[in-house]
């Protein structure tokens, strides 16, 4: 036979064209039918579905596609089932009926965001024993359904990420985590305003949690966390709580990423930092100001990632913090002048060796912070320099030539620039 006339397509092993259909959204898998006789049904062995009422212009014709194929898919299991729905179509006995279908189907990864529907979640979805993770946005449209939660167990639940609208949410969040006895990542997107104390407390097997707070409110509550065997915190959006650290003993690495810090509220960053001075790792970004208040000394601290700072001081505020920093990553947003220090951060002199900087656009005063970088930086092994935005070849030979003439007070220091013109070249 001649290679022309070689169907490869239906030659694919089973396995292979099921993770490649599985990859794509359900109504694109669904018309690959189309193709050959031989692919005519192999669709139905996808272990991934993806509904999207973005792909579909009538209600009803996505409730007959979804009807369909929630009753002809063939696969032993689901490893994931995806519904994100905005559009404000009277949906919920349907979609409720194609959740309990995917549990049946013993589905491992649930992703339900409809906040534009009034929905009723099915029963079985609370005692799914396949389901690993599960990712959960209703808006404000289950509130009455939260409010009497039934009997939470799900024995092989390992992540769970939820958006929390109302007080309702609160306490129903609390029953789903009680009904998860192998909990090991949380993610909290706190969407209201909440009046009352939190504690987020007594999951043995947490390693991994995430608050956020999209939405700046004038309400300052307290946010107890006392989670011993938590290794990674992230906390991010609008700073609007007081966090009180009960027992992070077993927590590595912190990333702090408020989208803003108003200053009246830098207090509460402080406060914030000092609950978690055990790290070995933190990030940092969006910091517009000095810190007036001192920062707590990171004893263990050994990788420090700063992003968007606006005042060089108030990097070196935290190296002075930093006795044992080893690698330094800054994302410069540099807008103050830069005023040279009188004194030298221990670490610069004694440990820190590895320093990526990553810049828009090279001013003096950048120029003038590499140098004390540079100077003072006893021990350095590599500095990287990264020039985000496009110039001319003119100013990277500049600016490279200029960085030749910076003294250096390591002389096994290597120097490498990634630009535009001079990537990936080593000046030394």
């Amino acid at each position: 036979m001649s290679s022309k006339n070689v169907d490869r397509l239906s030659m694919l092993p089973e396995e292979i064209a099921s993770h490649i259909l599985s990859s794509m959204p359900t109504k694109d898998a669904v018309q690959t039918s189309i193709l050959s006789k031989s692919w005519r049904y192999k669709w139905r062995l996808v272990t991934n579905l993806d509904f999207d009422d973005d792909t579909f212009h009538d209600k009803n014709i996505l409730i007959k596609f979804g009807d369909w194929v929630m009753n002809v898919c063939k696969a032993s299991h689901l490893h994931l089932f995806r519904l994100h729905f905005s559009k404000r179509w009277n949906l919920k006995s349907r979609v409720s009926n194609w959740i309990d279908k995917a549990v049946r189907l013993n589905v491992r990864e649930l992703d339900i965001d409809v906040t534009s529907l009034s929905l009723k979640l099915p029963l079985s979805m609370f005692t799914c024993k396949t389901l690993t993770k599960l990712k959960l946005d209703f808006g404000d449209y289950v509130r009455s359904f939260l409010t009497d939660l039934p009997l939470v167990y799900l024995p092989c639940l390992k992540s769970l990420d939820i958006s929390v609208y109302t007080d309702h949410y609160i306490n129903a969040l609390y029953k789903l985590i009680n009904g998860c006895p192998l909990l090991e990542n949380l993610s909290l997107h706190i969407m209201c305003k909440v009046n009352k104390e939190n504690y987020i407390s007594n999951i043995p097997t947490l390693k991994r949690l995430k608050l956020t707070w999209p939405h700046h409110t004038s309400v300052i509550n307290k946010v107890f966390l006392n989670v011993p065997d938590l290794e990674y915190l992230c906390i991010g959006g609008m700073l609007c709580s007081v966090f009180v650290m009960e027992d992070l003993s077993s927590l590595v690495e912190v990333s702090v990423s408020f989208r803003e810090i108003i200053f009246d509220r830098h207090r509460l960053l402080v406060e914030l930092l000092n609950g978690l001075s055990g790290v070995k790792s933190l990030f940092v970004q969006n910091v517009s100001f000095l810190f007036t208040s001192p920062l707590p000394i990171f004893p263990n601290m050994k990788h420090l990632k700063l992003k968007n700072f606006q005042h060089p001081r108030s990097i070196l505020q935290f190296l002075e913090s930093c006795p044992e920093l080893k690698h330094l990553y800054i994302e410069e947003k540099l807008i103050h002048t830069w005023v040279e220090p009188k004194s030298v951060p221990a670490c610069m002199l004694t440990n820190l060796t590895t320093i990526k900087i990553s810049i828009c656009k090279v001013w003096k005063r950048d120029m003038l912070f590499l140098k004390y970088m540079l100077k003072n930086s006893a021990v350095l092994k590599n500095i990287t320099i990264t020039w985000r935005e496009s110039c001319n070849v003119e100013e990277e030979t500049w600016f490279c030539a200029n960085l030749r003439k910076l003294p250096k007070a390591s002389r096994c220091c290597e120097i490498h620039f990634h630009g535009k013109y001079w990537s990936h070249s080593t000046i030394s």
